[in-house]
């Protein structure tokens, strides 16, 4: 770690929401070059004096910078120090000549008295009781932002979550987290029990206390929702609180009795839910319920045996359709090739011809547009069609203000979490029909809840599988490879050159990576004409490993793109031409988790970067290039609801704590016209054989079927 010392010559570019800052410094005795610094600092101004830590780093493009890790504003000691620092602006109602004015009145002592004795500054000349009132009030704003700064990082707190912080909790910021440093985990995005932790041993709370206990275990509910659960049971719960916290067990049945209390968690005889969890289950339950109580007026018009194209309807398909004109709401079911497509078209049109007005929806951008290429219809993302309000974090569409149709088809439906279904189906006005399709075969949801399997086990809604498949689609052996996966048999890897889907066996990870490498930047462009960045998309079941998305993504970007103008993003460079994915919602850019773009521009000057997305350009702040990751490959569940021309998936005995037939199925699934499988043949029979698929615990099924309540007291 290195220091740099000097004053603020020139501000390039500040981001007041994180504080990423890029300046030119003139460091003390360095002459009047300045060098330039780059981190998160926020209340940095032109001409005050700073000290800096942290390491100089090469720009491939900007050359020598300095890298900031921390950094502390330092009074400046001169004269002319002293008139830069007040005249930059920096303290409202102060510039260059009024600073002028004051530095000839009290020299070198002039920040003493600012600081000390303010009411001074009425001695000088031209300055009057409201201007002095007002420079007063700047000041101590000022320094409040300041000394937060300094106590924050004086006790841990790295400069950039430092600076979310005093923009969170501005004046009070000292006062919040001295007296309870654990609200961080709840109010600051990134910030963690494990971080909120520290900084609390830090001010000297004990490990027994009592808001450190209630930390962890809202910490543990936090950490069961991310892996899918919607509760905890008591013994699990109580277990790994007590090793998260290294308690005595005593301690924690208070606490949990003290965030019942507060309306955090819900208490369900041994299962323990986070309070927005469990109301969102029961939601859903009640949701169903109602609909399943109301009579609806099947259309009048007799099912067609053909569909539009000459495509005829088997038996399946004509039931399905059946079922879903006659009933309020419906699971229609099936794998690939299975027809879920036609149905919906068919249910569709049946629909439209009785003047029902449909309404089309999917839980992702990828599906919705696909949604709308097979029906030839409008289809919306769920946010889209519920009137989502970034401003407020709400939905416009709710149970106060229901959706006009008379059926709504949700797509996809295996991929929506349960807090998501709880705000769709409040809005699904009671005399309309509900259809959800989806392939309950593949991934459950990222986030918590198994609703599409939790509704198909309940045994209370009606349900119609897809079985048979489509001739044509049977010649495809991707689809044939799926079915057979799913049943527990190996794939047709025939390797035949006509075929549209191969095994390439390659033990050794490394070689692995190497190999994939190969095929996406040689072999498969060459033999079947494919744009290896439009039309492949490499999956894998992780990140880490040789043939983890990291790697691979490094692997292929050098491959692909390895002279594109950059920016350096943490670890990660971006370059012009990368294929990129956005990780989580940004509705004020209106683009969504798991939407693909490329990178189309870089300005460092404006510290901006382009993206080029289907739905358009959008442009992101280099503080927001968190919202972005590469994406020459992405792991198994990013591809969720997505189709793509090619998919190669990575398959290793690295990956073997994940291997497991859904997510082999899942991703053999997301290929349209090359399934391409490169790994070890061990790795391949593991995720065949283990249909062992982890347990989420939920009790949807369980509120359907009445054997819960669809609702409890708060307090247990």
């Amino acid at each position: 770690m290195e220091t740099v010392r000097g004053y603020v010559d020139r501000m390039t570019y500040h981001n007041p929401e994180n504080g990423y800052t890029i300046a030119q410094v003139v460091q003390d005795g360095g002459g009047e070059e300045g060098c330039a610094v780059v981190g998160a600092m926020t209340g940095l101004t032109e001409g005050e004096t700073v000290e800096l830590e942290g390491n100089w780093v090469n720009h491939p493009r900007y050359g020598r910078q300095f890298k900031v890790s921390s950094y502390k504003q330092i009074y400046p000691a001169t004269l002319e120090g002293i008139r830069r620092y007040l005249g930059s602006g920096l303290i409202k109602g102060i510039g260059p000549v009024i600073a002028e004015r004051i530095v000839e009145q009290f020299g070198e002592t002039t920040l003493v008295v600012i600081e000390s004795t303010p009411n001074r500054l009425r001695e000088v000349p031209g300055l009057g009781k409201k201007k002095v009132e007002s420079i007063i009030s700047a000041w101590i704003e000022q320094s409040r932002v300041k000394d937060a700064m300094i106590f924050l990082q004086s006790h841990g707190v790295g400069p950039g979550f430092a600076v979310r912080i005093v923009k969170k909790y501005e004046g009070d910021t000292i006062a919040a987290v001295r007296k309870n440093p654990y609200r961080l985990e709840r109010d600051i995005r990134g910030i963690g029990f494990q971080t909120a932790d520290k900084i609390a041993s830090e001010l000297g709370f004990a490990p027994e206390a009592p808001e450190r206990i209630e930390a962890g275990l809202r910490y543990v509910l936090n950490q069961a929702a991310d892996d899918g659960h919607v509760f905890v049971p008591e013994v699990e719960l109580l277990e790994r609180g007590r090793s998260v916290l290294e308690v005595n067990e005593d301690l924690l049945p208070p606490a949990l009795d003290a965030l019942q209390a507060g309306d955090t968690v819900v208490k369900e005889g041994a299962r323990f839910y986070l309070t927005p969890l469990y109301r969102a289950e029961a939601g859903v339950a009640r949701s169903l319920k109602r609909l399943l109580s109301t009579r609806i007026e099947p259309p009048s018009a007799a099912t067609e045996n053909r569909q539009g194209g000459g495509i005829t309807l088997n038996l399946d398909q004509k039931a399905a359709i059946e079922l879903s004109l006659s009933e309020p709401v419906v699971v229609v079911t099936g794998g690939p090739g299975t027809g879920k497509t036609t149905v919906t078209r068919t249910i569709v049109e049946r629909f439209e011809q009785a003047h029902r007005k449909v309404l089309l929806c999917s839980p992702t951008g990828r599906a919705a547009k696909r949604l709308a290429e097979t029906t030839g219809r409008e289809a919306r993302t769920i946010h889209r069609l519920l009137e989502f309000e970034p401003a407020t974090g709400q939905f416009r569409r709710n149970d106060k203000r229901r959706l006009e149709a008379g059926v709504i088809i949700v797509d996809e439906a295996s991929m929506i979490d349960v807090r998501l279904m709880n705000s769709l189906l409040m809005a699904v006005p009671t005399n309309a029909s509900l259809v959800l399709v989806g392939d309950a075969d593949q991934l459950p949801s990222v986030g918590p809840g198994n609703v599409l399997a939790d509704v198909l086990s309940s045994g209370v809604i009606p349900v119609s599988r897809l079985e048979e498949i489509y001739r044509q689609e049977g010649e495809s052996q991707i689809v044939a490879s799926a079915h057979r996966i799913i049943h527990g048999e190996w794939p047709e890897d025939t390797n035949a050159p006509d075929s549209d889907f191969f095994f390439s066996c390659e033990e050794d990870p490394q070689k692995t990576a190497d190999l994939i490498e190969d095929l996406c930047g040689r072999r498969l462009v060459e033999r079947f004409g494919l744009d290896p960045i439009r039309d492949i998309q490499i999956l894998t079941p992780m990140y880490r490993g040789d043939t983890g998305a990291i790697n691979l993504n490094r692997q292929l970007q050098q491959r692909l793109n390895p002279h594109g103008q950059g920016h350096r993003h943490g670890e990660v460079e971006l370059r012009v031409g990368d294929k990129v994915m956005q990780v989580r919602n940004n509705y004020e850019k209106d683009v969504f988790n798991g939407d693909l773009g490329r990178v189309s521009a870089i300005d460092s000057d404006a510290a901006e970067l382009s993206v080029s997305f289907d739905s358009g350009s959008r442009i992101y702040s280099f503080s927001e290039l968190d919202d972005l990751t590469l994406a020459y490959a992405i792991s198994i569940h990013r591809s969720q609801g997505s189709e793509f021309p090619a998919v190669v998936l990575a398959l290793s005995t690295q990956h073997y704590v994940l291997l497991q037939r859904n997510l082999l199925y899942t991703a053999v699934t997301r290929a349209r016209r090359l399934m391409v499988i490169v790994g070890s043949r061990r790795a391949l029979a593991r995720a065949i054989q283990n249909n062992e698929v982890a347990q989420r615990f939920t009790s949807l099924s369980d509120r359907l079927a009445g054997t819960l309540p669809l609702t409890v007291d708060a307090g247990g």
